[in-house]
C-alpha cells in the first residue's frame, strides 16, 4: 500500500506547526516504522499513543447488549505511514477500536494524558464504505458529567454515509445537540479540523467551514478519544470487513 501523496497544503490545512493563535503539542504521521496487528503501539508508539480500551470492553452499542465491542488487538495496525482499523466481525462480534494520542497536559489534569481546554484538532483519514460502523473521533469530557459538560465529534458518521460533525451543548438534555453535515464521502482521503475556543466551536472540511456553534459550548477540559465501533444504531453484516486509515494528526493549544 502506497502513502497517500499530498501537495502543499493551505495555511488552514497546515499539519506541522504553531498558527496565528495556536501552539502545537502534538504531531504524528507514522513514520516510525509498521506495527502488525495485535501489537500497536508497539515500541515505537508506545511513548504517545495508547491502544485505548482493552480487548472485550462494551464499546457504546455492547453497553447496551449489542454483539459488539473494542478490540485493539484484532483491529489496529500501522502500515505503510498509516495507522490503520481493520473493522471485522468475529465469532459473532464486530469489533473496532478507540486508540488515543498522548500529549500530557498536567496544568488542565494530571489524570488525563491528552486533556485541554480548548484546542485545534485535525486528522488526514479515510475508510471503506462499511455500513452498521461508525467514525465518532471525539472530545470527551473529564468530568464524565454527560450531557451536562457536552461533548464534541468530528468526523462522526455511519461509513456508508457521509462524516458529520457535532456539538453536544451543555444541558441536562442528551438530544440538544447540532450536526453539520458535509455532503461527502468517507473513501476519499478528507482532512476534518475542529476549532474549540471559549464560546465557540467551528468545523472544517478540507479547509472550508462547514459551520459554527456559539450557545451553550462546553467549557470544561475534554480528552479526544478517536473511537470507532459498530451498531450504531443497526449493526454490521458478519460479512462487511474493511479499513479505517489514519495518515496524520495534529493538535494545538491556544497560544497566549
Amino acid at each position: 500500500m502506497e502513502r497517500p501523496k499530498q501537495s502543499t497544503p493551505s495555511p488552514s490545512l497546515k499539519a506541522s506547526g504553531d498558527l496565528p493563535g495556536w501552539k502545537q503539542v502534538f504531531w504524528e504521521d507514522f513514520d516510525r516504522g509498521d506495527v502488525p496487528v495485535g501489537q500497536f503501539p508497539g515500541d515505537a508508539y508506545r511513548p504517545k499513543w495508547s491502544a485505548g480500551y482493552k480487548d472485550g470492553t462494551p464499546d457504546t452499542a455492547g453497553q447496551k447488549g449489542k454483539h459488539s465491542g473494542y478490540y485493539p488487538g484484532k483491529v489496529l495496525s500501522v502500515k505503510d505511514g498509516v495507522l490503520d482499523w481493520y473493522l471485522h466481525t468475529e465469532d459473532g462480534v464486530s469489533m473496532g477500536a478507540a486508540p488515543r494520542p498522548k500529549f500530557p497536559n498536567k496544568a488542565e489534569n494530571p489524570r488525563r494524558d491528552n486533556s485541554m481546554l480548548y484546542g485545534r484538532y485535525s486528522v488526514r483519514f479515510k475508510a471503506d464504505s462499511l455500513r452498521g460502523y461508525k467514525m465518532a473521533w471525539l472530545l470527551w469530557p473529564n468530568s464524565n458529567k454527560w450531557p451536562r459538560d457536552g461533548e464534541i465529534d468530528f468526523p462522526e458518521g455511519d461509513l456508508s454515509e457521509s462524516p458529520h460533525g457535532a456539538v453536544h451543548f451543555r444541558s441536562d438534555d442528551p438530544a440538544d445537540f447540532k450536526m453539520f453535515n458535509t455532503n461527502k464521502t468517507f473513501t476519499r482521503w478528507h482532512v476534518a479540523t475542529t476549532e474549540w475556543s471559549p464560546g465557540k466551536v467551528e468545523f472544517f472540511l478540507d479547509g472550508r467551514s462547514i459551520g459554527v456553534a456559539t450557545k451553550n459550548i462546553p467549557k470544561t477540559p475534554m480528552h479526544l478519544i478517536l473511537q470507532t465501533e459498530s451498531c450504531l444504531p443497526k449493526c454490521p453484516n458478519s460479512t462487511t470487513e474493511g479499513h479505517v486509515q489514519l495518515d496524520w494528526i495534529a493538535v494545538w493549544t491556544r497560544a497566549e
